[in-house]
């Protein structure tokens, strides 16, 4: 974006933690702001923007105002096939994500990381090992404050940013210093047409701007990061992580050590089993998480201690209680195929399974192995289960539904024998039931603390 021509009215589409961050840093910057969001707006970012003295609407879009703008910044969670946003497109309005428009306002050093899983638990990871020895680090994006919140405080050296697709979809010069894609599995793809290529492409948004002095960390293990790099140019400096093949150069497992080798020389990082957060996907996330302390210039000594007192993110593969010898946990952030494969892998005991939502066109068949080699009953909550219970109908004698958490939580109770786990990962999206995966993940943990 170009910042020498002043532009005067920016319009913001949606009021919630992004798009009010986006508007405070619009004010701030010297644009007539006005928030637009055609659902109510929560009373905390209400009070914000009325404070503030940021003129908004809700519950409708201001058409004829709407179109008055030189710029507007839309919300992630707004598909660009809503008609206000196919207008403003047609009229050749630039239309950008919060990430792209706060930017171009610092100098600071980003590290973008994405992925369609690991990406919030390697976010949380490198914020962590950064924070021990680095100064003035902020964590954003997708998870805590908005990116732009962040900016306008202009405090921050180094921004970590948590990426959705849907928020890189609205970038088109945004750069980061040191890119991450932890892995890629089908998600989200009713916002892409079913078509995962799509889905693919806007994940690798994240690089398209980088250029040789910059750097791309990513799986390669995952057969489609490696199918789109073999088929498209990357500028920037690629540093691969495995935990199935050594490497020339990058960070990989040897002996169960996990080795770096980014300057022509190989060197012990840790035994694998040092890690604070078990699973095979967490050791990846470790490696990626390494991989940016390095080359950012963290001690060895750092990047060790951190990734070995590191306490994990809420609602993934949370540990809850146990009760009778049975252990409860929280994994409702899973809201893919591929997030639940992994908790089902790293769960070593017979498994009460609680699994559903909104099917974002899952393909189920790839759990059916571990469901069958480990999933002792299988509880579906949501408020259509057909998808669950076709696919894994012939998968295990024990197959029940319900339609709340507390009766879900109270079934797994009654199923569950000594030295089993109850394992909520839903597999799908929240919204038939719960506010959020977070709210989800909540309402379980107090389910099992009622019990």
């Amino acid at each position: 974006m170009n910042q020498s021509k002043q532009i005067q009215k920016l319009i913001v589409l949606g009021a919630g933690e992004s798009g009010v961050g986006t508007a405070l840093l619009g004010q701030s910057k010297g644009y007539d702001v006005f928030v637009s969001d055609f659902g109510i707006i929560g009373s905390e970012y209400k009070k914000v923007l009325e404070e503030n003295k940021i003129e908004f609407e809700e519950g409708r879009h201001n058409e004829s105002k709407i179109m008055q703008a030189d710029i507007v910044v839309k919300s992630p969670g707004i598909p660009d096939k809503v008609t206000i946003v196919e207008k403003l497109i047609e009229n050749s309005v630039p239309v950008i994500s919060e990430i792209e428009f706060a930017a171009s306002y610092t100098d600071a050093k980003i590290i973008g990381i994405t992925g369609s899983n690991g990406k919030t638990t390697t976010t949380m990871l490198v914020g962590h090992v950064l924070n021990s020895e680095k100064e003035k680090v902020s964590v954003a994006g997708n998870i805590g404050d908005s990116f732009a919140k962040e900016v306008l405080k202009n405090e921050a050296k180094t921004y970590v940013l948590e990426l959705s697709s849907f928020q890189l979809d609205g970038v088109t010069n945004f750069r980061p210093k040191i890119a991450v894609l932890t892995n890629l599995s089908p998600d989200h793809l009713d916002r892409y047409d079913y078509d995962y290529d799509k889905y693919v492409s806007s994940k690798f948004r994240l690089v398209m701007n980088q250029t040789e002095e910059d750097f791309f960390i990513y799986d390669a293990d995952d057969e489609k990061i490696q199918e789109y790099l073999n088929n498209n140019k990357i500028h920037s400096k690629l540093i691969p992580f495995s935990l199935e093949k050594q490497l020339v150069k990058g960070t990989y497992l040897k002996n169960n050590q996990i080795m770096m080798n980014l300057y022509d020389s190989e060197e012990v990082l840790m035994d694998k089993g040092a890690l604070s957060l078990k699973g095979n996907h967490n050791a990846k996330n470790a490696m990626a998480a390494a991989t940016v302390a390095k080359l950012v210039g963290i001690r060895k000594q750092t990047i060790r201690e951190s990734l070995s007192n590191f306490k994990g993110v809420a609602h993934r593969l949370e540990q809850v209680l146990k009760i009778n010898n049975v252990q409860y946990i929280n994994d409702s952030k899973a809201t893919n195929v591929n997030a639940a494969y992994y908790a089902l892998e790293a769960v070593k005991s017979p498994i009460v399974w609680i699994v559903g939502g909104v099917d974002k066109g899952n393909d189920y068949s790839e759990l059916f192995g571990l469901v069958n080699e480990k999933v002792k009953a299988i509880i579906c909550l949501g408020v259509d289960n057909e998808p669950i219970v076709k696919a894994f109908k012939n998968c295990v004698s024990i197959l029940t539904e319900t339609q709340s958490m507390s009766e879900a939580v109270k079934m797994a109770y009654k199923i569950a024998e000594r030295n089993e786990s109850v394992l909520l990962s839903p597999c799908c999206a929240s919204f038939d039931l719960f506010k959020n995966y977070e709210d989800r993940g909540d309402q379980f943990k107090e389910g099992v603390r009622r019990l």
